[in-house]
């Protein structure tokens, strides 16, 4: 995801906001994008699980619909009709008969927009988010050359100690062929911003489920022999972290999970540290984005001077402000800095390089800084301001700013293409 770097400006504005609560309580003027009140909201990573009766649910459903229709960033929502769109999932969302199943279609009413940045998540997901926490099998699985392969094996996992090593093909989940158990996932997926997004996306739902379930799973090892296993999914960490080394080349070379405010020291000191090398590899396969500040940041790092990299769009025209401060300006300009990293700066993308990770390899490919190499990323470059808190206790995330790059190229639905 791509999150504004208005969050970390507003740190500055907590104070104050909470010194003028009584004046600025609903006032638009101050906040037209109600950026304070949803970012504050952020703070309350515990409640309990509401069970929606009509009433809440007809709550959730009108909050989800209207914000979108106020808020999102192309006042045509992508050239669907969303009035229909809310006419037809209001019935199916009133209808589900489990309350997960009514967050899931409110979901799969988003992705009507094509766009993988707005979605609803759940409570149970948000709760799992605020505790930086996932369930998983500690397996990903995806498409490759026609087979369903095995492309990534946590290294304390279950599975890693049975064996299990990416490059293995899916013979079986459960008992029935890798293939027959992805169609009707696939079939039921809601709409990304990309085929191949949703493709991904549709191969990990497959996989999902609570924590301390079990999947039997049917691999094919590259000798042709067979490995049967059990797996349980489990609650594990998945909170941000980065690593770096000098490899045997001579080149530096820094991998980090997500554009994490968190990681934003230890990032910027490894390029100080790889500064003298004759050439730097940044590794954002499976970053699925973070804050654009910290895309700013870095670089910032890798440009000696002052650079325009592109613009944005907002369904007003307008920036976005804070008590009528610019928070997001419509030109994306670097500052650079004269001490930078000038020498050659290769990118590593996937399709799991999402958001954030586009915006710093499509952004410096397109004025020339940076090489990309490896797959088309997921096409999925928007931005928006925060979560906002729905009746129920889930989250909506809405795209409010469209990028554009210095080419003029719109990344989203698109991908960074590696040189």
């Amino acid at each position: 995801m791509v999150r504004s770097h208005a969050k970390f400006i507003l740190n500055a504005f907590r104070f104050i906001a909470i010194a003028l609560a009584l004046q600025l309580c609903g006032c638009a003027a101050m906040d037209p994008h109600n950026i304070l009140s949803r970012n504050m909201r952020e703070a309350n990573s515990d409640f309990q699980l509401d069970v929606l009766g009509p009433g809440g649910r007809n709550a959730a459903f009108d909050y989800v619909w209207d914000t979108i229709d106020r808020h999102y960033f192309d006042a045509k929502f992508n050239g669907i009709d969303w009035k229909a769109v809310g006419a037809r999932y209001r019935p199916l969302a009133m209808r589900a008969r489990y309350d997960d199943d009514f967050w899931d279609i409110l979901n799969r009413m988003t992705g009507e927009l094509r766009d993988s940045h707005t979605r609803v998540e759940s409570p149970k997901t948000v709760q799992l988010r605020n505790r930086q926490q996932t369930v998983s099998l500690g397996v990903d699985i995806n498409r490759v050359e026609g087979k369903v392969i095995v492309t990534w094996v946590r290294p304390d996992s279950d599975g890693w100690w049975a064996g299990v090593r990416a490059g293995m093909e899916v013979a079986s989940i459960d008992g029935v062929a890798a293939e027959d158990r992805y169609k009707p996932v696939l079939d039921s997926e809601r709409e990304q911003s990309t085929l191949w997004t949703k493709e991904r996306r549709a191969f990990r739902t497959l996989l999902e489920g609570d924590a301390d379930t079990t999947v039997a799973l049917g691999f094919i090892r590259a000798d042709g022999a067979p490995l049967n296993i059990v797996l349980t999914r489990k609650i594990v960490n998945s909170g941000p972290y980065a690593s770096t080394r000098r490899l045997p080349s001579g080149f530096g070379y820094i991998r980090f999970s997500s554009f994490s405010l968190s990681l934003r020291g230890e990032v910027i000191d490894a390029i100080e540290v790889h500064r003298h090398l004759p050439g730097l590899i940044i590794d954002l396969r499976n970053n699925g984005g973070g804050a654009a500040w910290m895309v700013e940041s870095i670089a910032a790092r890798l440009l000696r001077e002052k650079t325009e990299v592109g613009s944005i769009i907002t369904r007003t025209g307008e920036p976005v402000t804070v008590f009528g401060f610019s928070v997001e300006s419509l030109k994306r300009t670097i500052s650079g800095s004269a001490s930078a990293y000038d020498k050659p700066v290769v990118i590593l993308v996937n399709e799991g390089s999402a958001s954030a990770s586009e915006l710093l390899a499509g952004g410096l490919q397109d004025i020339g800084r940076v090489k990309v190499v490896g797959q088309r990323s997921c096409g999925c470059l928007l931005g928006f301001l925060g979560y906002a808190s729905v009746p129920g206790g889930a989250e909506l995330a809405y795209s409010e700013i469209g990028i554009v790059s210095a080419r003029g190229r719109r990344i989203e639905r698109e991908g960074v293409i590696p040189d």
